[in-house]
């Protein structure tokens, strides 16, 4: 992209013009008089394209080449010393470096660093940004995000890791578009657009036509230069939306509306505040820019701040660096202008002294004493330890709630278990059954010795005497009731009783047989 000195259309191309007009005399060149100041048209000249190239580790360019870490015959190393000087070796050859890939297994420190994983499809890289610099960035980083990054190659002692040290951290979105601005600028260039005359702005307008937000700052910023310098100057505004994908189409629609109403007005202004180049993207459209190289007006660019460029600003007959600029252009107050020109060159050597100055401090800083940086990066490296063990013990903390609960939950399981009321109805339980099982067991013992005691009393039965008697036996009782067993044991005479199984009777013995 052109820097402003580069583009003959800024007040600081101007200015630069008229420096090399005191060291050499110029060629006549188209001029406004009345401005007091020339608008050289330089031939255009198609810029080389600038493609970010990332940095292969293994054969970084203009790397040192390391000192070979051989050890003295007989030497050993520890395992601290020899990461220690490969981390030295690493770390010179590889100070300052960009590297490209894609974001993962982003983790945000409590102490505010970010430690993540540069990847792209073969290969990965951890990468360390520490507060300080994380607090500069532009944009959050997460998880899947394409960025460059800016930094030193380290070693990580505590696990002999590599990782990356970042300084900063830029979005590839924003290169993307820029690739296209740059293709687009390329190809109009080279179509002759930039190049066409480019028409003066009248000396004393009457009337300007604005394209902007009737409800945006840059509006408000020229209605109050126009005041403090030109009161009598009117102004007409054409509505127009600057930002997203109606701002293109919007600013054409004004830009014709003007040129359709050309007697009303004068020159015509674009204007729009500052922004990112997402915002500022609706001018680097290239239907708009035809519309403005075809504009029979002639055209003022006021689009984002100074160091913004946009296609719009390579067609228009003449850049602003801002709004409030570009209102003091079209006043056309020359001592307005020499003070314009002489507050540009203060700001020149103003930033010429601080990039100096800042230069010299860099300069101070890499020939400082080692030893502040090595305890810098003493320092950081304990902070990342500090910020490792955290993370572990954070994830021995849960492991350890988690072996609690678990240990917790089976207590309570065991504790119900013991529960008297649950033993108690347990017991409840254990003696219905055994009730029952007793019943059972009683009313089977009763059927058994019930027919036990049927069948012993069959036995009684049959051997009752009664039952013999029944048969046709008899017992015989002696006079004192001795029963006799024997003929022996009886006498003639004697009188006998004898036992029937109905009744008994009484007789006398007459005979008495032994056989």
């Amino acid at each position: 992209m052109a820097e402003n000195g580069d583009n003959p259309n800024t007040l600081a191309g101007m200015l630069q013009s008229r420096a090399r007009g005191r060291r050499q005399k110029p060629a006549p060149k188209p001029s406004l008089p009345q401005l007091g100041f020339e608008f050289p048209v330089p031939p255009a000249k198609k810029p080389p394209e600038v493609r970010f190239a990332p940095i292969v580790l293994q054969e970084p360019i203009a790397a040192p080449k390391p000192a070979v870490l051989a050890p003295a015959e007989g030497r050993v190393w520890s395992v601290r010393s020899l990461v220690a000087n490969i981390r030295q070796q690493v770390e010179r050859g590889y100070t300052d470096l960009w590297v490209e890939g894609e974001i993962s297994n982003l983790r945000p420190a409590p102490s505010g660093h970010l430690y993540f994983t540069l990847k792209d499809g073969e290969a990965q890289l951890p990468i360390v940004l520490f507060r300080r610099q994380a607090q500069l960035l532009r944009f959050r980083p997460k998880d899947g995000v394409q960025v460059k990054v800016r930094g030193k190659i380290s070693i990580y002692e505590s696990r002999g890791q590599l990782q990356l040290i970042a300084e900063t951290l830029e979005e590839l979105g924003a290169g993307a578009m820029q690739r296209a601005f740059e293709q687009l600028k390329a190809k109009l260039r080279a179509e002759g657009l930039f190049d066409l005359p480019k028409k003066p702005l009248p000396p004393f307008p009457q009337c300007v036509g604005i394209v902007t937000s009737a409800t945006g700052a840059a509006l408000q910023d020229i209605i109050h230069v126009v005041r403090r310098r030109h009161a009598r100057l009117n102004l007409l505004v054409y509505p127009a939306v600057v930002q997203g994908p109606q701002c293109a189409r919007t600013v054409a629609r004004g830009i014709r509306w003007f040129n359709a109403n050309a007697g009303r007005v004068d020159v015509i202004v674009i204007a729009r505040g500052g922004g990112s180049i997402e915002d500022l993207a609706g001018f680097n459209d290239e239907q708009l820019a035809r519309v403005i190289a075809a504009s029979e007006l002639p055209i003022v660019s006021a689009i984002g701040h100074e160091v913004d460029f946009t296609i719009a600003d390579f067609v228009a007959d003449l850049r602003a660096p801002t709004p409030s600029a570009a209102a003091e252009l079209v006043t056309a107050a020359q001592h307005r202008i020499e003070e314009r020109v002489q507050a540009l060159s203060a700001r020149v050597h103003r930033a010429g002294q601080y990039h100096l100055m800042h230069a010299r401090q860099r300069l101070a800083r890499l020939s400082a004493d080692m030893v502040l940086r090595r305890v810098r990066d003493g320092i950081e490296r304990r902070e990342q330890r500090i910020d490792e063990l955290r993370f572990r013990l954070a994830a021995a903390s849960d492991r350890l709630l988690r072996n609690r609960a678990q240990r917790l939950n089976a207590l309570e399981a065991r504790l119900r278990r013991q529960d008297p009321t649950l033993r108690l109805a347990d017991a409840q339980r254990r003696l219905a059954r055994a009730g029952e099982a007793l019943q059972r067991i009683s009313t089977h013992m009763t059927v058994i010795r019930h027919a036990r005691l049927a069948r012993l009393e069959g036995r009684l039965h049959a051997l009752s005497p009664l039952a013999v008697l029944s048969r046709g036996y008899a017992l015989v009782y002696a006079e004192d009731g001795a029963l006799l067993r024997s003929a022996a044991g009886a006498a003639t005479g004697q009188t006998i009783r004898a036992r029937l199984a109905q009744g008994s009777v009484r007789a006398t013995i007459t005979e008495i047989q032994n056989t």
